[in-house]
């Protein structure tokens, strides 16, 4: 055996024994499922030791371990009532018509078995929890040195979760939500709706309903449409169909309307392979699978769209009864996916 052949023996006989360490560590100190990733997590956290990685880097891995592990304990008793994230300006005060317009869409969605998850703070978060109430609303604060800290509603709720690094609680604010609605604010509430956004454009999120939501005769939202338009569409740095994954309005009602319509039919979505499902709350006629098939057979990898009335072997049973939509997409049109969910909910 040579030097080479050697070394990468060595190599994965290390590996092994590490593997078969975790699953014995698992089975004794954490018995339960999914031993294959804990193990694998465990085998991560030697390699790092013997990669020899700063204790800075272990700092950041470690608080970011322990701040998800906890976000992800105290939404699971929740995972089924359907969550908005609200994102807007801190500095907006109670007076302000768009603070009373984030109430509103709170309370009116509220009202429809939705539960309200905002930054904590202050302005538009705070009106997010004021509209849902602390009993209906999460909290996902970050600390700062200036400017933000719960506020009075969240404060000491059980549903308040701190967060040192935003990347983490980026992450929950986009994992937990079914939708996602924006108020006038500064860089961090354009940084969360870009990214939202550009999350679902490139299909590394589910697709969900992005509303803008300004005051009643309120321009925030069309001077920055505006832009997208000049600069982004006008440049050819996005497609036009990208225009329509969001929407604007200066009306409450309106922002919740869109919010719910989008959820009319369609449920959620899921890849099995190469096969994009997509399952719905009701059937779709078949003259609808036969224009869906002849208007967006530019999505298609290949073959054509096909509905089915129960799930996928590979589904494990998921939302088992749910009718689908199957098709292999070319998973670069996500703006031409999220036209095609309208379709689907607007069919009668």
């Amino acid at each position: 055996m040579n030097e080479q052949a050697s070394v990468f023996t060595d190599r994965a006989e290390r590996s092994a024994a590490r593997a078969e360490s975790a699953a014995e560590f698992l089975q004794k100190f954490a018995p339960g499922d999914d031993h294959d990733l804990l193990s694998e997590m465990m085998v991560t956290i030697t390699r790092l030791s013997a990669d020899k990685c700063g204790r800075g880097e272990l700092k950041i891995l470690n608080r970011a371990l322990k701040e998800l592990r906890y976000a992800f304990k105290i939404f699971a008793p929740f995972e089924e009532v359907p969550k908005v994230s609200v994102f807007g300006s801190s500095r907006t005060q109670p007076s302000h018509p768009q603070y009373q317009e984030a109430v509103k869409f709170s309370q009116l969605i509220r009202d429809k078995g939705w539960m309200v998850i905002t930054g904590a703070g202050d302005g538009i978060m705070r009106a997010g929890h004021e509209g849902a109430t602390r009993e209906s609303s999460f909290g996902v604060n970050i600390s700062l040195p200036f400017e933000q800290d719960a506020n009075d509603i969240i404060k000491g709720d059980s549903k308040l979760v701190n967060f040192k690094y935003f990347f983490t609680r980026k992450l929950l604010f986009v994992k937990e939500a079914r939708a996602i609605a924006l108020f006038p604010g500064g860089f961090g509430t354009q940084d969360e709706g870009f990214e939202a956004l550009t999350l679902i454009q490139t299909g590394k999120s589910d697709p969900v309903p992005v509303v803008l939501v300004d005051e009643p005769g309120g321009t925030y939202w069309q001077h920055w449409r505006t832009y997208v338009k000049a600069e982004l569409l006008g440049n050819n740095m996005i497609s036009p169909e990208d225009m329509d994954l969001f929407y604007l309005t200066d009306s409450a009602e309106e922002a919740v309307d869109e919010v719910l319509k989008f959820y009319r039919r369609y449920n959620s979505s899921r890849y099995v392979r190469d096969t994009y499902v997509m399952r719905m709350n009701s059937p779709l006629p078949q003259a609808a699978v036969d224009q869906i098939n002849d208007e967006f057979v530019d999505i298609l990898k290949d073959g054509k769209f096909e509905q089915v009335s129960e799930a996928l072997p590979e589904e494990d049973g998921e939302l088992a009864d749910l009718p689908r939509l199957i098709f292999r997409f070319n998973r670069r049109s996500l703006g031409r996916l999220r036209m095609l969910i309208n379709v689907v909910n607007e069919c009668d």
